[in-house]
């Protein structure tokens, strides 16, 4: 392990969150929240000196970076960001307990939006736009960020690119990884400006827009499929138009970001072949169909319950968390959809969380090639994706995560009983965490949040996150000794 270039590299992106802390700190003086600026200043001044410590006290004597460097970079670097980014809410006393705040900056920067304070008007608006914004920032990543627009001598941050990118296997769009990120992050940029302008059209409507303030927030909370807003009752107060755009955006944030890519320069059929891509739209569909159909008696027109349904559909499949109504209320069968929903999540190389379609598609194949060969055992059944040969390296790595998925979700499940609450609260509490979704079902639904959890309990949650955030094997093995030994 060399230990240098990881604190090399953790103090490259503790610098660069000390930078970031100063845009809701000029929020706040907009807004003249005094004290609220200068908490931000306290901690972007605090940001910034750890961020030196570490990159001047540890200037590597080589570059060189492998798979392990990748993995502990990453690790380190969330849970300081996360530990830093805590600060503000400290110092202002809006999250006192360092404990909570440390739960809901996790939950921001993992985009999960599971979050501990039960009334948001208690919250000042630099505070309510740091809460999102890191929701924008955890969604492609915060080292792809600092990839795409800070420069770079070499490409080796590859390996921490894989470790932080979502999915089985991770796809570059250009030669170099550093291109690959800015391109990406464009991208990201141009989707989350055009949802802003959209959401912002909606006051040429009478009672359809936002202000400008709460557009920009629901757009982070959009782009980053995370999920925090600015009231207590998330969207259910805002236009049914509001409602129309954020459950759109939310399905196309739900996307692999490449094959936007693919659209730009015209290859509309590489985009179009994508079996992930059409498993993940005809889920959507699917869903919002069966739940509209089994919540018709609750809604007064055709319009509602469709919009109903696809929004919740919509918030649920891509981990994003927003809600319109308390669907804590819902029949056990659309409770039930929802539920796998949280667990299936969106497609690779998008900001949702959850297992991916991806890895959900080669489960399937991979069942289905062990039927026939149960059936023929003399025969050789080879698995295409997308017209690819499935490589037996991608399907065990495949399976291999699904294990240890389970058995993760198994172990917090456990942990987080010692609370005594229901099991559909802790098991919906569990897959909520886990999957980066934030709302469930039980004591934790769309109206209530996790400030009744115990402190334990909000460190397992917090853990499940990050563990959800960056898929289990960076957290795992950096946590293993053997990992840092020279």
């Amino acid at each position: 392990m060399n230990r240098r270039i990881v604190l090399y590299w953790v103090g490259r992106i503790v610098l660069l969150e000390a930078a970031l802390l100063l845009m809701p700190l000029c929020v706040a003086l907009v807004f003249r929240e005094w004290n609220t600026a200068l908490a931000f200043l306290l901690s972007a001044l605090s940001s910034a000196v750890t961020g030196l410590i570490l990159f001047f006290g540890s200037r590597p004597r080589t570059r060189q970076m492998f798979a392990r460097e990748g993995f502990a970079i990453v690790s380190l670097a969330w849970v300081i960001t996360a530990l830093l980014g805590a600060l503000p809410f400290v110092i202002t006393r809006q999250i006192p307990h360092f404990i909570d705040a440390f739960f809901e900056t996790v939950s921001g920067f993992t985009t999960t939006g599971a979050s501990i304070v039960p009334d948001l008007s208690v919250l000042d608006h630099g505070i309510l736009f740091w809460r999102s914004f890191t929701h924008w920032i955890g969604g492609m990543g915060i080292l792809v960020f600092m990839m795409a627009f800070l420069p770079s001598r070499s490409d080796r941050p590859i390996h921490i690119a894989r470790a932080e990118i979502p999915g089985p296997t991770m796809g570059k769009v250009m030669p170099r990884m550093q291109d690959t990120a800015k391109i990406l992050y464009l991208i990201y940029i141009g989707m989350t400006l055009l949802e802003f302008i959209l959401l912002m059209c909606g006051n040429l409507i009478p009672g359809g827009g936002m202000g400008p303030f709460d557009s920009i927030i629901h757009t982070f909370g959009t782009a980053g499929t995370g999920g925090f807003g600015v009231r207590a009752t998330s969207l259910a107060e805002y236009s049914p138009y509001c409602q129309w755009v954020i459950a759109i955006f939310m399905l196309l944030f739900g996307v692999n970001f490449n094959l936007y890519f693919f659209l730009l320069v015209k290859r509309m059929g590489a985009a179009l072949k994508s079996s992930e891509l059409w498993l993940y739209l005809c889920t959507a569909f699917a869903a919002t169909g069966i739940i509209a159909f089994n919540v018709r008696h609750l809604f007064g027109s055709v319009e509602e319950t469709l919009r109903q349904s696809a929004f919740q559909v919509s918030s649920i499949l891509t981990t994003t968390g927003f809600a319109t109504t308390d669907f804590n209320g819902w029949p056990a069968l659309s409770k039930s959809i929802l539920l796998i929903l949280m667990m299936m999540g969106s497609c690779a190389g998008s900001t949702a969380g959850g297992l991916k379609m991806s890895r959900v598609l080669i489960l399937f194949k991979t069942i289905r090639n062990e039927i026939r060969h149960l059936l023929h055992p003399r025969s050789v059944t080879v698995s295409r994706v997308d017209g690819k040969k499935l490589d037996k390296e991608t399907e065990r790595g495949t399976l291999s995560y699904f294990a240890i998925y389970m058995l993760c979700f198994a172990v917090c499940f456990l942990l987080i009983s010692v609370d005594g609450k229901s099991m559909e609260t802790n098991i919906s509490a569990v897959a909520a965490c886990y999957n980066n979704i934030g709302p469930g079902f039980g004591e934790v639904g769309p109206a209530s949040s996790y400030a009744h959890f115990s402190d334990f309990s909000k460190v397992v949650l917090s853990f499940a996150m990050l563990l959800g955030r960056l898929e289990i094997w960076p957290l795992l093995l950096s946590l293993a000794p053997s990992n840092w030994k020279k």
